[in-house]
């Protein structure tokens, strides 16, 4: 069975991640380690930048290690994975959160 093509922005990306990931795709845990991948980037995302901008400016180690800028990098190929192997259209859910928040701009919840 052919996989659905998913016609976005994104392709480019997940063409270049077919081949990385080709080897796993097929296992069942595929999805959750995608999903454990985000959730220690974006640690690591959050550990960089308070180290520099925040509350933890003494953690000589994270200042050391890559910078949010890096980790955010590692956060957004996390997505990219896990969009793909579960077919979807990233571009689709961008404009989906967009219009959200602007609709709670000028129709906050009370």
């Amino acid at each position: 069975m052919a996989a659905k093509k998913i016609n976005s922005p994104f392709g480019r990306y997940y063409k270049k991640l077919e081949d990385i990931d080709r080897e796993w795709k097929q296992q069942q845990e595929f999805g959750s380690m995608l999903i454990l991948s985000l959730v220690e980037e974006l640690g690591e995302m959050a550990r960089a930048y308070l180290a520099a901008h925040g509350r933890k400016p003494t953690n000589i180690a994270a200042q050391k290690d890559e910078t949010y800028e890096k980790e955010l990098g590692d956060i957004l190929v996390s997505i990219l994975r896990f969009a793909r192997i579960k077919k979807i259209d990233l571009n689709k859910a961008i404009l989906y959160s967009i219009r959200k928040i602007k609709k709670r701009k000028f129709q906050p919840k009370v």
